[in-house]
């Protein structure tokens, strides 16, 4: 536990649907080997089309990541006005907002976070040790990397 936690033994989260953290910003949803797997399973799809239609590869100098796709607004191409289109299926990154790693363990991260997402501070009430495993449960799930040296 950081040392500004102490006086933080809770958190207050319950998302407010008002789509922020899916867009209108430039960002990266990072996909695991296994996000991949599960969307492109859900959209009927084999994997590489998927990663073809909805990826773009981030460049990390000998290798990639590969992350969501944006609409030229910064919206997640998956985002409709109702909400994620591959909902059942959305990536693990997306399930654990706002409990990310420099996000939900740091108090003035979180506090900052308040002014863009109307969920923090309301609703259910996580504790340090849930918060913690679902900020931890990121790293069980780690972004899909595609070396160059493969291509």
């Amino acid at each position: 536990m950081k040392k500004n936690e102490k006086d933080w033994p809770e958190l207050n989260f319950e998302c407010q649907r008002c789509l922020h953290c899916c867009g209108g910003e430039p960002g990266y949803v990072f996909l695991s080997r296994n996000d991949i797997e599960r969307a492109s399973q859900h959209l009927g799809v084999s994997e590489e089309e998927f990663i073809s239609i909805y990826c773009r590869k981030i460049d990390y100098g000998t290798y990639y990541m590969v992350s969501l796709k944006e609409k030229d607004n910064y919206d997640c191409v998956f985002l409709r006005p109702f909400g994620c289109a591959i909902y059942e299926a959305r990536p693990h990154q997306c399930s654990t907002y706002p409990f990310w790693r420099g996000l939900g363990d740091d108090r003035q991260a979180w506090e900052e976070e308040k002014r863009n997402c109307p969920g923090l501070g309301k609703g259910r009430k996580y504790s340090r040790k849930e918060a913690q495993e679902l900020i931890d449960s990121n790293d069980l799930n780690p972004a899909y990397i595609i070396f160059k040296h493969n291509l």
